[in-house]
């Protein structure tokens, strides 16, 4: 068995797909590689998954599907994933080798020493072309190098949440929560991260600056004009984070304060996104949303209109945008579009 497989969902992602394999070979025989072919056929993908997959037998495997979107790679790659943990690597991302040795050194310690670690989180780095400075997004308010549970978190506040870069999750809470992203859905990052935070309960924070996230192309999901051309995803996973669970059955309240906070985030990015598109059908849209929230859980309503964030989004006038629009910068830095 594996100690980690790497899911690397690719589509039409033939000149960079390769940099990214290139730095996970770094860990040899203990990591599967799992390259999904999502339906490319602008270039030659397909191929050079093939051909990775023959050059390195052991480690490398190459899946083709039809065209599902990331959620359905990252499902492929869960399918098919035979090491204790799991990460996702988007083809035109890669990692950093000084902290891959020290990840793959963890998560044996962890195995060797009997720790059933259920999520293991490490820093990554806006890698944002033509940025002098990288900006690390880094997790101190976590415990450093030691196991914890969600009883250490009760410090975190809103602003510090853990996102798909930053986490390795024990593959078997994957399957055991019934993780299932949506097909042909942007965003479903969130989902990912979002839904088996109830069934973690050990947790290790390794600071050091494992990711390194590209951002730059003018197609990517994160840039602000794409994301608002895409507001319907944005807003159907919204929708989807809603439904996940009801709050006052989790009975962690560590755990359901921080997915709150979580949710509250992720609401605010698409209320702001549909107050700044300045269109009539999103600002009923942005109405539409507020009212199925209001009817699908009244209770949680209550607690994200009045919230602190939420609150500033639906404030009246033009002082009431410019205080949304700072509650949005907010949420932007914390998701890390452009």
């Amino acid at each position: 068995m594996k100690l980690l497989t790497f899911a690397v969902p690719c589509y039409n992602s033939a000149s960079y797909m390769e940099h990214c394999i290139e730095t996970l070979l770094h860990g040899g025989e203990d990591v599967e590689i799992i390259i999904v072919d999502d339906g490319s056929t602008k270039d030659n993908t397909a191929e050079i998954a093939d051909r990775l997959a023959a050059e390195h037998p052991s480690i490398v495997r190459a899946i083709h599907q039809e065209n599902g979107g990331h959620g359905q790679a990252v499902n492929t790659g869960l399918k098919n994933a035979t090491g204790l943990f799991f990460k996702v690597v988007d083809s035109d991302d890669w990692v950093d080798l000084d902290a891959y040795d020290k990840i793959l050194n963890t998560l044996r310690l962890s195995v060797e020493n009997g720790k059933n670690l259920d999520m293991l989180i490490s820093n990554f780095v806006y890698d944002k072309e033509g940025a002098s400075h990288k900006k690390v997004m880094s997790y101190s308010f976590f415990p450093k190098n030691k196991y914890f549970s969600w009883e250490d978190t009760s410090h975190i506040r809103k602003g510090q949440y853990i996102l798909m870069h930053s986490v390795i999750y024990r593959t078997k809470l994957l399957r055991d929560c019934g993780l299932e992203l949506p097909k042909h859905t942007f965003y479903v990052d969130n989902l990912y991260v979002y839904y088996p935070l109830p069934y973690v309960k050990t947790m290790y924070y390794l600071d050091v600056d494992f990711y390194r996230y590209f951002i730059g192309r003018d197609d990517q999901s994160v840039n602000e004009k794409v994301m608002i051309s895409r507001i319907d995803q944005q807003i159907r996973v919204n929708k989807l984070m809603l439904q996940a669970y009801d709050y006052k059955n989790i009975k962690d309240k560590h755990v359901r304060k921080y997915m709150f906070n979580y949710l509250e985030m992720i609401t605010v990015v698409s209320t702001v996104l549909l107050m700044k598109s300045g269109t009539t059908e999103n600002q009923q849209k942005r109405r539409e949303l507020w009212a199925y929230i209001k009817s699908h859980d009244y209770y949680l309503y209550r607690k994200l209109r009045y919230g602190v964030m939420c609150a500033t989004t639906n404030l009246p006038g033009h002082g009431g945008r410019a205080i949304s629009i700072t509650a949005y910068k907010i949420a932007q830095k914390v998701v890390g579009f452009n």
